[in-house]
């Protein structure tokens, strides 16, 4: 299955800082680090971490050009694992310090690997921002509607009902929806695959990777652990078929085999495709500037996994947070006639407004 078979947009150089030119030709092993890849057996990082490790090398970029930068969490191992620049940063924060390096640095091709958890529940502040903000990164946000690392406890994505150790006779916590969550901060980029839909996975990511500005891509991932089977409804070839809405720009909305998404007054539902009527069958739209349809759209997984969109549910182009700061930076400089030496560093410091304090 290519690219073009799911509605997406091939890799391009958008959003990769400079493709370098002179940068030698690599394989999947070139960024494949020395270390032991330590998740349980059985976990979907595995199967992300290949894909990533895959199509890192058709970037055309040098390997100390790419950072990763985690937080805390079982998909935060993910720097170790790469040959590549990385952090391994701290709890929710990787959003933040991703922003720093993306601004600064703008030659580095920046990523934030990060879980439901930890950008959902601690980090929720950071991500969102981020998303407004439009920083150029990709963040992957792995879901598996649980934290694995600490053992087991309900996260910010696990069903009303979830018993762990930390909610013994059930969670009452209402779960976010991570691309609701996204469009509502009016990402400009927002992606689900699933860790185990190889080719899908992989497509997705390379086009997160061509988006220029914040790139959000919820990852469907396995706990066999704490969670075992959280997706098993979608992930069995069967029910899968039954009940996944592969968004393809440009081309209506199905359902399986025999069901179209319609439109119903303010809401979208889903219908068998006979009986539609073909002025009310929604077509996906991912460069509409307007994420309402989007929003919608992501709205039609109920937590009971009947209709669950996968795909890219909104690529858009917008300025991004690093591209202006860097401009204004480069603005303030060419007033001052140049580059500020020392001097002029510490009379920004100083200000207008400083008192000294004697005897």
């Amino acid at each position: 299955m290519t690219s073009t078979d799911l509605g997406m947009p091939s890799l391009g150089t958008q959003g990769v800082p400079r493709l370098d030119p002179e940068a030698p030709a690599q394989t999947k092993k070139d960024f494949t680090s020395d270390q032991e890849v330590r998740w349980c057996p059985g976990c979907g990082d595995y199967a992300v971490l290949a894909a990533v490790q895959g199509f890192l090398p058709d970037l055309g970029l040098r390997r100390e050009n790419i950072v990763f930068v985690s937080g805390i969490g079982c998909s935060s191992r993910f720097p170790y694992y790469l040959d590549t620049y990385g952090m391994h940063s701290i709890h929710g924060r990787a959003p933040a310090i991703a922003t720093g390096l993306a601004t600064t640095r703008e030659d580095l091709s920046v990523w934030v690997v990060t879980g439901d958890g930890d950008a959902l529940s601690i980090g929720g502040n950071h991500l969102i921002h981020a998303l407004r903000r439009n920083v150029n990164m990709t963040i992957l946000l792995f879901n598996n509607k649980i934290y694995g690392l600490t053992k087991g406890q309900y996260s910010p994505t696990s069903d009303v009902g979830t018993v762990t150790k930390s909610t013994p006779v059930g969670s009452v916590d209402h779960p976010f929806n991570p691309v609701s969550l996204a469009l509502g901060a009016e990402a400009t980029f927002v992606a689900r695959t699933m860790d185990s839909d190889r080719a899908h996975l992989t497509q997705v990511l390379k086009a997160a990777a061509a988006h220029r500005g914040t790139a959000l891509v919820e990852i469907y991932q396995n706990c066999p652990i704490f969670n075992d089977g959280a997706f098993q409804l979608i992930k069995d070839r069967d029910e899968g078929r039954a009940r996944l809405a592969h968004l393809v720009d440009g081309e209506p909305v199905r359902v399986g085999e025999d069901h179209v998404v319609v439109r119903d007054g303010s809401a979208l539902r889903v219908v068998p495709e006979a009986t539609a009527d073909p002025s009310d069958v929604v077509v996906h739209d991912a460069a509409a500037p307007e994420p309402t349809q989007a929003f919608a759209l992501s709205r039609l997984d109920d937590g009971t996994m009947s209709h669950v969109p996968m795909g890219i549910f909104r690529q858009v182009d917008r300025p991004t947070y690093d591209d202006q700061v860097r401009a204004q930076v480069d603005g303030a400089r060419a007033a001052a006639g140049g580059p500020a030496g020392d001097d002029d560093l510490q009379a920004l410091l100083l200000g207008k407004d400083t008192w000294t304090v004697t005897g």
